[in-house]
């Protein structure tokens, strides 16, 4: 029998897994507000998650597989704790009212755990310096899965870019500046990579691999931003520089993934090179 699987925001990363899993013969239920947006083949539940009552269509019987891949609509605390704590807490007690263990739920948080500015090497074991009401209620959120009684594992992936999200490539073309002393070092994964790591770890879970409580998703080079910008610049053919405008960025951290690839895990893209040629 097919695997069924829930994506609780089944939106540009979940529906790139979707897509992933329904090529496996997988049965895929995708809950967004606009289900008019799903993928082909996807079951879609029309939900808000600042509702706490379980959405009438929600799927009976077993459910293998919930991935929470939410992203907030608003940036500021209230809108984090609405997307990442009260809906994943709403999620969670939709499962107990409805008797359904799935074998894992997977929860995609973020590298803004970590609070390290200075250049640091971070892995799954690093402490956690949380400065900023992203990373604390991102935290928050984590340790509500870990400690619900459900096999969970945390995701946290790295700055995702790729096809509709080309921020930095839009600035390098207005010719925006950034420092290179001291490096800003930044963590990228290409939108079909993150996808990629939640379909490599569901199937490795269905094959009965033990998984941890977390694993970070980033390409194989942490780049400084100063040599993504200027790979960027010769690229695009960008020679003009802006007399006002610069690359603004806070914190500098390389994080690792060597724990995704001890499990086999290896990013298609595997460092900005490859992806951003690939977008571009």
């Amino acid at each position: 029998m097919a695997s069924r699987a829930v994506i609780v925001g089944c939106g540009d990363v979940g529906g790139r897994l979707a897509q992933r899993l329904l090529a496996r013969q997988w049965q895929v239920f995708g809950l967004r507000r606009d289900v008019a947006r799903l993928p082909a083949g996807v079951i879609g539940l029309a939900a808000d998650l600042r509702d706490a009552a379980c959405p009438g269509q929600w799927p009976s019987g077993k459910l293998d597989y919930l991935v929470y891949c939410v992203a907030a609509s608003q940036h500021d605390e209230a809108g984090y704790r609405q997307a990442y704590v009260d809906g994943l807490r709403h999620v969670l007690g939709w499962l107990e009212q409805n008797a359904q263990a799935p074998r894992r739920i997977l929860f995609v948080s973020s590298s803004s755990v970590y609070g390290q500015a200075d250049g640091e090497w971070v892995d799954e074991v690093s402490p956690t310096q949380v400065s900023g009401f992203s990373g604390r209620l991102m935290l928050e959120a984590e340790q509500s899965l870990l400690t619900s009684g459900f096999a969970g594992t945390v995701v946290r992936l790295t700055g995702i870019y790729g096809p509709g999200r080309a921020r930095l490539v839009d600035q390098v073309r207005q010719g925006y500046r950034v420092a290179q002393q001291p490096p800003l070092y930044g963590n990228r994964i290409h939108v079909d990579d993150a996808a990629g790591l939640l379909e490599f770890l569901l199937l490795a879970d269905q094959q009965g691999t033990p998984l941890e409580e977390c694993y970070i998703g980033v390409d194989d080079d942490p780049a400084p931003l100063f040599e993504v910008v200027a790979w960027l610049r010769e690229y695009l053919g960008v020679t003009g520089w802006s007399a006002t405008e610069s690359v603004r960025r806070t914190g500098s951290k390389r994080c690792r993934n060597a724990r995704a690839r001890a499990l086999g895990w290896a990013p298609e893209y595997a460092s900005f090179r490859e992806g951003y040629a690939a977008m571009l």
